[in-house]
């Protein structure tokens, strides 16, 4: 399996991907992505580094079908409708938009977009709201995306999101790899919750 990811994360690389983008593609955190990366490109080196406690999640299963992407932002829908009305849903780029778009459909609201700084080409440029969608602020707001690694990128998308006086009412994701309940005073929803044992 590991195999399989070290060339997946190198042909990324090869055609242009940042390390945020990869580990976003891969469901990985940034540091396995780091981590396979280095596999890829070091195969002759001796010492190997050891591969960082971490799931790789794989669901295209899901992403291949927009029936069964309908069906999953629904069930989204349904935990963010818990927590109030709600005026935008923000999806996180990139797996975050397909369920961010069915949701704002199935909630009557609007749809904006997040970009995270591990997709940007200078970190130092901070994460952004798109332009080209619905505006946050003022607004309350509802943050999608498909998996959280670390908490990184909701925790970033929530400071960002208070910067322009909105009001993040909930983050909903696809899977929660860490266990989060909640970030920034914000209640983190979702539909599977993975566990390490041992």
């Amino acid at each position: 399996m590991n195999q399989k990811l070290i060339k997946k994360a190198y042909d990324l690389r090869s055609r242009g991907f940042t390390t945020g983008e990869i580990a976003d593609e891969l469901n990985v955190s940034k540091d396995t992505a780091r981590w396979l990366i280095l596999q890829g490109t070091n195969k002759k080196t001796k010492e190997k580094e050891e591969a960082p406690l971490d799931f790789a999640i794989n669901w295209k299963s899901l992403g291949g079908s927009s029936t069964r992407i309908g069906y999953v932002s629904a069930a989204l829908a349904d935990m963010a409708a818990q927590h109030g009305e709600v005026d935008v849903i923000v999806g996180i780029t990139v797996s975050g938009i397909p369920l961010a778009t069915m949701m704002a459909d199935i909630l009557e609201a609007d749809l904006a977009v997040f970009h995270p700084i591990k997709h940007r080409k200078r970190e130092d440029a901070g994460g952004a709201i798109s332009s080209n969608f619905a505006s946050v602020e003022g607004k309350k707001v509802v943050i999608v995306d498909d998996v959280i690694t670390s908490g990184g990128t909701i925790g970033e998308a929530i400071k960002v999101l208070r910067s322009l006086k909105s009001q993040p009412i909930a983050a909903v994701v696809l899977i929660d790899k860490k266990g989060i309940p909640e970030l920034e005073d914000v209640p983190v929803e979702s539909l599977i919750r993975v566990s390490r044992l041992g």
